[in-house]
């Protein structure tokens, strides 16, 4: 079969050259924008790749709803399978477009769009067949992952990591969307969504790593503790609850083993407990390679059914300690269940609380000029 690529940057480049040796597979032409087909394979007509009969399948890696969307519809209408390694698209129009496949009889899978290359999304849609998934999450983000292990192995600082990892092409030049959270988060709304049925569109609960400094990571050590971003999201009632927000894990726990840009995908199922897939979750072969991994998937299971529909996350029920550290006069803020004073701030752990009011309640300080770094107890 061959295979059209939208897109030719990082990933891009790196599932062309994938498809030269996947075996039942052949590469197709490239969709590049127009001024840049310096190759004979580089196109720059979408509708040429749509009316190309030897085309049966589009691999989407251009990344950003539009035009994306647009061109992946097209697609799907003209009878191609989609794979597509693009969070965003299909954390916003995944519903339609799994719609549009299959009224065209096609398929349109995603699993490289959540771990890179960690088979979480392709494993946890057969899983959702035979079992009830009670629990997913995990650490989803390469690029937090490896910022937070540098600082924390290395001792260097927020904006030095950042830089690191750009450099290494672990972060975009805009890193907003892993930093953030927004990545993790919208990983976990798909996930909710093969496994749920449930695709959340509201309701999150997000912190990311901007606001971590040395001096915290120092203070939280001391305390024989390793911070990781993760991502949580379970049933809740006829939602789902779904956030993500640092974590603090204690020495041993498996999360402080995952370094550099690994992922850390977990599940726990009613029947077959906990399952937890490792592997390399950001940069061009990892997440290749499960670009190319969906393309065998092809007519098998759906990753998101007819069933599935948009909900509001609902995180009220999911309460726990956080450690906190905000300035002296914010201390009102918390019921502490001990802290201490450093220098003009506060460091301590509080009892626990709600994911929504602790994340309110940090809203609240930055609003007002404020500055807090708070991360979940396990």
């Amino acid at each position: 079969m061959k295979v059209a690529v939208l897109g030719f940057g990082t990933v891009g480049v790196g599932v062309y050259e994938m498809l030269a040796k996947a075996p039942g597979f052949e590469q197709g032409p490239v969709l590049v924008r127009k001024g840049k087909e310096d190759q004979p394979f580089k196109v720059s007509s979408m509708e040429a790749i749509c009316a190309d009969p030897s085309v049966g399948a589009v691999a989407e890696v251009m990344g950003g709803v539009e035009p994306a969307n647009t061109y992946v519809a097209m697609a799907l209408r003209a009878g191609k399978h989609v794979v597509t390694s693009n969070k965003a698209l299909v954390a916003a129009k995944g519903i339609e477009l799994a719609a549009i496949a299959r009224e065209h009889g096609v398929s349109f899978l995603f699993s490289a769009a959540c771990g890179g290359a960690v088979p979480f999304l392709h494993n946890l849609s057969i899983a959702a067949l035979s079992d009830t998934i009670e629990a997913l999450g995990g650490i989803l983000n390469g690029t937090t992952n490896f910022m937070l292990d540098a600082m924390q192995t290395e001792g260097k600082d927020y904006g030095d990591v950042l830089r690191q990892a750009q450099a290494l092409g672990y972060a975009e030049a805009d890193p907003t969307a892993d930093v953030s959270g927004l990545d993790a988060l919208r990983k976990i709304m798909l996930a909710c969504a093969v496994a749920y049925d449930k695709l959340p569109v509201d309701g999150f609960a997000r912190e990311g790593i901007e606001s971590i400094t040395a001096a915290d990571v120092t203070d939280f050590q001391s305390r024989g503790l390793t911070c990781r971003l993760v991502t949580s999201g379970g049933e809740a009632g006829e939602s789902v609850y779904a956030y993500v927000e640092p974590v603090l894990f204690p020495a041993g726990a498996p999360e402080c083993s995952v370094q550099k840009n690994f992922n850390m995908a977990k599940y726990r199922g009613e029947n077959a407990g906990s399952i937890v897939l490792m592997g390399q979750g950001a940069g061009r072969y990892p997440t290749a390679s499960a670009v190319v991994r969906d393309l065998y998937g092809i007519g098998g299971v759906p990753m998101m059914t007819e069933r599935c529909r948009e909900v509001i996350a609902d995180n009220a029920s999911c309460v726990h300690p956080y450690y906190v550290r905000v300035a002296a006069k914010d201390k009102a803020l918390f019921a502490f269940a001990e802290c201490r004073e450093d220098g003009e701030n506060l460091r301590g752990v509080t009892e626990p609380m709600a994911v929504p009011v602790m994340h309110a309640v940090a809203e609240g300080i930055r609003k007002e000029g404020g500055s807090i770094f708070f991360a979940a107890m396990e």
